[in-house]
């Protein structure tokens, strides 16, 4: 991991051999990683500074964000047990954990694999050469006063990196007492993790506003979230069941999908099971889980050519929409009218663009979104496809290019199948142990 923060040498973007094909799965999935990173830094980046797309919707990535190991994030509200899961994930305790019944995890923080265990501040951990976390920077001290790095020699963070967060508060507290957007800073994570876990206890089950708009961030990334009932153990049969139904009913008010979500039911911490009748239920859920998490590593660079094919399809509609905007404006007076024209009616140009470029709805962003942002940007500043900018139609060609061929070719090498851990010891059920009352 360290090497990762801390090298300072000039990615080579000239593409490399392919591994042979009796190569292992591991040199496979670095090999595709590294392919990635180029194509990205080759062909996407340029077009998304021509295109201000990190204004837009997020963050340029940077070669470490290829390269780290998968990452999970928890979240929920206060003591439900996002810390206590990681603790049980690890088998020991990290560096810089807080544990109690009242709010005690105030801040981010990133549990990474580190053989000189520390905790690393906010700052440091994202002003570093190679860091993933350096977009970061842009949420101001504010922020990197509440988020840490923690180093820590468990075996497991080898393999993945596990991001704790602050609960979800109720009313003022959340909205002021943070002095800086916990829903942008939640949504930049969900973009980039590979798994959110959204942690829950059979007394914590009413969903907030304020969770309600964290969980509404993960729009577009709903395949990533699992969601766990956790301190399942504490309440009888009968209880679960009435407590399962009521999180359901809450999950249906928020979640915007036609699915009924998958609900993991445990109780994930170092103590013998409490209610026995139970027990081998939440065994068999909490090994489902774990099972999800270990599978993560093998099918991180999946997930990586999944995100990256995502944020292309977003970059050619944000490309082709700005171009159309641009045509729109007049060439020498009268701009702020026709921008508010513009504007007040740009579902009707979302769909104009759309149905002329043939692209798909969904690959267009949030509506609303974009008009808020594109409220305070010169449209006449917008580039051309056609334009120096765009290298005169070349950058979308190579794009197009690139999702059409490079990618599809990529996948060739992708890991097949789950890989067997060695070192994973499932939760048998009918080796459970269960507290005597």
């Amino acid at each position: 991991m360290e090497e990762l923060f801390f090298g300072k040498a000039k990615p080579d973007l000239a593409p490399s051999a392919p591994p042979p094909p009796s190569a292992c799965d591991a040199e496979k999935k670095d090999y595709v990683l590294r392919e990635l990173s180029k194509l990205y830094t080759k062909t996407f980046r340029p077009i998304e500074e021509a295109t201000k797309f990190d204004v837009f919707y997020s963050s340029l990535l940077n070669e470490a964000e290829f390269r780290t190991p998968p990452m999970v994030l928890l979240v929920g509200p206060y003591s439900v047990g996002k810390t206590t899961f990681i603790e049980y994930l690890l088998g020991r305790k990290f560096p810089g954990q807080r544990v109690g019944p009242e709010p005690t995890t105030d801040r981010f923080v990133a549990v990474m694999y580190g053989e000189d265990e520390r905790t690393i501040p906010g700052n440091a951990l994202t002003v570093a050469p190679n860091s993933p976390f350096r977009a970061l920077q842009r949420e101001g001290n504010a922020f990197l006063s509440r988020f840490e790095g923690s180093l820590c020699g468990s075996p497991l963070l080898e393999h993945v990196s596990l991001i704790d967060t602050p609960g979800v508060l109720s009313g003022e507290k959340q909205r002021v007492a943070r002095h800086y957007d916990f829903d942008v800073v939640v949504q930049w994570f969900a973009e980039r993790v590979d798994l959110i876990v959204l942690l829950f206890d059979p007394f914590k089950l009413d969903i907030s506003d304020e969770l309600m708009q964290v969980i509404k961030g993960f729009r577009g990334h709903e395949d990533k979230v699992r969601v766990v009932l956790n301190k399942a153990d504490r309440v009888s049969q009968q209880q679960l069941m009435r407590v399962y139904g009521a999180l359901m009913w809450s999950l249906g008010r928020v979640l915007d999908t036609p699915e009924v979500c998958r609900v993991y039911v445990g109780s994930f911490h170092d103590e013998e099971l409490r209610e026995p009748d139970t027990a081998p239920l939440l065994a068999a859920e909490m090994g489902d889980l774990l099972a999800d998490l270990r599978d993560l590593p093998h099918q991180s660079a999946t997930r990586r050519v999944n995100e990256l094919v995502k944020r292309a399809r977003l970059l050619k509609a944000h490309c082709y929409l700005l171009d159309h905007l641009r045509e729109q404006m007049p060439a020498v007076y009268g701009f702020e009218k026709k921008k508010k024209e513009l504007l007040e009616s740009m579902p009707a140009q979302f769909r104009t663009v759309c149905r002329a470029r043939g692209l798909s709805p969904g690959d267009f962003p949030d509506l609303q979104k974009f008009i808020s942002i594109a409220k305070e940007v010169d449209f006449s500043q917008f580039p051309r496809v056609s334009g120096a900018r765009m290298r005169k139609g070349r950058a979308m060609a190579d794009l197009e290019k690139t999702l059409n061929e490079a990618i599809p070719a990529l996948m060739e090498y992708l890991p097949r199948g789950k890989a067997p851990n060695p070192d994973a010891t499932p939760v048998n059920p009918d080796e459970v142990t269960v507290e005597k009352s």
